[in-house]
């Protein structure tokens, strides 16, 4: 290989965005954009209903397999995740052989062409790359280390875990699970990161929201059960603020009728999904950003929560659940405020010292954009870019 040419890595995954302005999450794009400083960046995702077979998005190559014959029932992984999608509908369950069988042949189809692998979840990409002959380097990101850890699952994830290169996390909460279940003392806690040239208290825009005199609380993610956003509905019950909620999901419906239930139709307020350049402005004129993650009943929690880097950047202080790998990120009153899970009455009274206190709010405004800045998709990148060139000689 000539000195000034780069090496090719071959970035898998299953959530990706399918268009420009997708409101799918982004943050293995914005990875993506970040290590191509370094190395020259493919990424194969799989196929989506509307979405381009092939297209470089944002300097980046992208190959989107297809795992059916009908392309019309490529439904497994967009919206949303796989595990969702399965739930919203059990039927989905029968394209998962068809999707695994799909991205090994590509796999085998293209490793050639690269110098290794970097699987993100460790199911299905990780487990498929084991089988593979370049090297590879996973990563795992939440619900692929903490649950399907019994009988088949946990051979071919042990499997994977001894194989790897390399095997990194997003939190020391799910180190802490590879070690209990696997015994894998060897995985490096190495978060995503934020694009804090992005997101920006520049972004603010006055009165965004109509909101008048109200400070604004934001929640932006899924509306899935470890989100926890019915607890802060429940919290807004307590506290003069207008509540804004960026995101769709599962528990949509729920969330809007427990609003009208508790007469906050006036305190709540829905946005739906937003892409990547709405919520730019939505984070930075907002007043403060909430992420009251709780620990599901099938033991799925936070791996590490992206969006409130995103809201840091963009100068909001933070009120978050003591739940995963939130901690990794807060610190309780010096860069954020934590509450319990399912604790609505503290949830509430966060929110009102944050709302009473401005010398407090701008302490962990400060704090936040400190913050921010250590996980910028630069630092993460480079902290990669070491470990490709240790793991994958």
């Amino acid at each position: 290989m000539k000195n000034n040419q780069k090496k090719k890595i071959l970035v898998t995954a299953s959530t990706f965005p399918r268009w420009e302005e997708d409101t799918e999450p982004r943050f293995i794009l914005d990875y993506c954009i970040g290590l191509s400083k370094y190395y020259d960046v493919t990424v194969l995702v799989p196929a989506a209903i509307g979405a381009r077979d092939r297209e470089t998005l944002e300097g980046i190559s992208v190959i989107r397999y297809h795992y059916f014959p009908v392309h019309a029932w490529e439904t497994l992984c967009y919206p949303g995740a796989i595990v969702p999608r399965i739930k919203e509908k059990k039927s989905r369950i029968f394209l998962v052989p068809f999707l695994m069988l799909a991205l090994y042949r590509n796999l085998r189809k293209y490793e050639k062409q690269f110098h290794c692998i970097h699987a993100h979840w460790l199911i299905p990409q990780g487990i498929l790359s084991s089988f593979c002959k370049k090297p590879f380097i996973v990563t795992g990101h939440g619900g692929d280390v903490g649950e399907l850890n019994g009988s088949v699952f946990y051979l071919l994830k042990k499997r994977c875990l001894k194989k790897a290169s390399a095997v990194t996390v997003v939190s020391a909460h799910l180190r802490h699970i590879l070690k209990t279940v696997y015994g894998n003392t060897d995985a490096k806690v190495i978060p995503m990161g934020c694009n804090t040239s992005y997101f920006t208290p520049a972004n603010r825009v006055e009165n965004y929201f109509s909101q008048g005199e109200k400070k604004v609380v934001l929640f932006v993610g899924r509306l899935a059960e470890k989100k926890g956003t019915v607890y802060l509905i429940q919290a807004m019950q307590y506290v003069d603020a207008l509540l804004v909620i960026a995101g769709s999901g599962p528990l949509e419906k729920e969330c809007k009728s427990l609003a009208a239930s508790l007469h906050l139709e006036d305190k709540v307020h829905f946005l739906g999904p937003k892409s990547h350049t709405d919520l730019r402005a939505i984070y930075a004129s907002a007043d403060l950003f909430a992420a009251p993650s709780v620990t599901a009943k099938n033991g799925d929690v936070e791996g590490f929560g992206l969006v409130i880097l995103e809201a840091m950047a963009s100068g909001l202080p933070v009120i978050a659940s003591n739940s995963g790998g939130i901690t990794d990120i807060i610190t309780d009153g010096e860069n954020g405020l934590l509450a319990q899970e399912r604790d609505s009455r503290q949830i509430a009274s966060h929110i009102d010292r944050l709302i009473h206190s401005p010398a407090l709010s701008e302490k962990l405004s400060r704090a936040s954009l400190e913050t921010a800045a250590r996980f910028d998709y630069t630092v993460i990148a480079q902290k990669y870019r070491d470990m490709i060139e240790d793991s994958c000689r």
